[in-house]
């Protein structure tokens, strides 16, 4: 893959860590409950993905499913995280904080930005839910992030292509655009055309099925209709295909 254009793995176990290294991924973002966005993952886990990764390895900060308004308790559990984080050895870490008015919390951002200290921090998602995509990302520069991920504010990355186009203009070389949602070796060339971005941001996840033998019915652990013998993990062959391409890029 050509030095500067990288795919990022959204990763939520340490296998799918290891898969989208061994894919030849530039970096992971490591999260928990990927079913509800991802949620942050705990300090094992990421001393573990720390110590097995010789990639890049960000960490989403995130207290909870659900909207990005986050109350003054569940911005102390942010903050503590984010310094867990830096001491566990990330390399960066990923937020999203809104106002009520759906804007960016610029000031609440910056102060986790200035707590993550040498840390890279990405926007996340978040940004979707804004309600004015140029002003938002003139907020999030401003709280000090210098990565958006973003589907353009669509269903998925394609279809909000236009959009991330002129945001990434519009940034210049002040924020990086990362296309993220619906990212597979299908779409990623037309996406990369597109857009114009150097950086994409993928789950490449693929169904495993568990090795248990015996399997209790009528019992579940989760949501209903959940098969809790499945699950879905990074797959090494749609990591591979992914960076690949992206090295054939002109």
């Amino acid at each position: 893959m050509s030095q500067d254009r990288q795919l990022e793995v959204c990763a939520g176990s340490l296998a799918s860590c290891l898969a989208a290294a061994q894919g030849g991924a530039a970096r992971v973002e490591l999260c928990a409950s990927l079913e509800t966005g991802g949620v942050t993952p705990s300090p094992g886990m990421i001393a573990l993905a720390r110590q097995r990764l010789d990639i890049g390895l960000h960490v989403i900060v995130r207290p909870r499913g659900g909207d990005f308004l986050y109350s003054d308790d569940e911005f102390e559990v942010m903050r503590r995280d984010v310094l867990a984080c830096r001491e566990l050895g990330a390399d960066g870490v990923v937020l999203g904080l809104l106002t009520a008015d759906g804007d960016v919390d610029v000031e609440r951002s910056r102060e986790l930005v200035q707590l993550a200290g040498p840390m890279s921090c990405t926007f996340h998602r978040a940004f979707d839910m804004a309600r004015e995509p140029e002003q938002a990302l003139e907020q999030v520069i401003a709280s000090g992030c210098r990565r958006v991920l973003t589907s353009g504010q669509a269903p998925d990355a394609l279809e909000g292509a236009a959009l991330i186009n002129r945001l990434r203009r519009q940034a210049g070389a002040r924020l990086i655009l990362m296309p993220g949602g619906g990212v597979r070796p299908d779409n990623l060339a037309e996406l990369a055309r597109a857009t114009g971005c150097r950086e994409f941001h993928a789950s490449a996840r693929a169904r495993v099925s568990s090795a248990m033998r015996h399997r209790q019915a009528g019992v579940s652990m989760g949501a209903a209709g959940m098969d809790e013998y499945d699950r879905m993990e990074t797959c090494v062959e749609t990591v591979r295909a992914m960076t690949d391409l992206l090295r054939g890029l002109d």
